[in-house]
């Protein structure tokens, strides 16, 4: 039997919509978990962008985690704990595909509002978005190749390779690293870095200046960009089946529930 304090706690966990003076407003609440999406998250997500592009209610989406210390730190990774096989990983990953489509073709402009951690799925999260602010001490990446051992779909590295260059997505998925904002400032995939006192107020103002310009230019415009970058994808699914179906991705997904380092077999 669940009690009232662990009914509350699962309350918390969500993705949260409002509407406001014509702006969207998305908010990413597990702050326990540093926002870390859950299947539950990524399911609500996808109705919420699905029920936006159905409605003319709002003609700016900003999307931001709560608790001021990060964005979304990656999937929950107890979810992988049932994984069986290979073929475990190839539903998931499709499953990732197709909760972040609805957010990447929004026929409205989306604002990521990043303060702390956009690692893994809040990488993905922040670059389905058309632009960035973040706080100057904003990392980004995608550690998986240090902590769980498993890999993305073509379509998500495709996308990541779009908006970060191929290098960067080298140095976040070959060598585990968190790339800074000032970093990500001066290549361009951040428009800007503020105070995190005043990240509101600039996103809010970014979103006023979208609202002024022409809705309809901006939808074919951002969503023949994504046409663009999700045409002609390879299949990778050997790939992914490999990676989830091995006995690392086991170990590294038990190593981090547990607290300890993995150790790397290549098997």
């Amino acid at each position: 039997m669940r009690t009232d304090k662990e009914s509350q706690a699962d309350r918390l966990v969500e993705v949260r919509l409002e509407l406001r003076n014509g702006i969207a407003y998305i908010t990413f609440d597990h702050v326990a978990a540093r926002n870390a999406m859950t299947v539950g998250m990524y399911q609500s997500l996808k109705t919420i962008c699905e029920d936006l592009t159905k409605s003319s209610a709002a003609r700016v989406a900003i999307l931001r985690g709560a608790g001021g210390k990060s964005f979304v730190s990656g999937s929950d990774i107890a979810q992988f704990a049932d994984f069986q096989s290979g073929d475990d990983g190839i539903r998931y990953e499709e499953g990732i595909d197709e909760y972040f489509a609805p957010l990447a073709l929004l026929p409205i402009p989306t604002i990521a509002v990043i303060d702390g951690m956009a690692v893994g799925g809040g990488l993905a999260i922040a670059s389905c978005c058309d632009f960035r602010i973040s706080t100057p001490d904003a990392r980004f990446g995608v550690p998986i190749a240090k902590t769980l051992g498993n890999c993305l779909s073509a379509g998500n590295v495709a996308w990541l390779v779009a908006h970060l260059g191929i290098n960067i997505v080298k140095r976040m998925l070959l060598l585990a690293e968190l790339v800074t904002a000032p970093e990500l400032l001066k290549q361009g995939y951040l428009l800007a870095t503020y105070a995190a006192d005043d990240l509101e107020s600039e996103a809010n103002q970014l979103a006023e200046r979208l609202m002024q310009l022409a809705p309809i230019t901006q939808k074919s415009s951002k969503q023949t960009l994504a046409r663009l970058m999700k045409n002609n994808l390879p299949d990778c699914s050997d790939l992914i089946r490999e990676c989830y179906g091995s006995d690392d991705f086991k170990n590294g997904v038990a190593s981090f529930l547990e607290g300890k380092p993995p150790v790397w077999t290549g098997k």
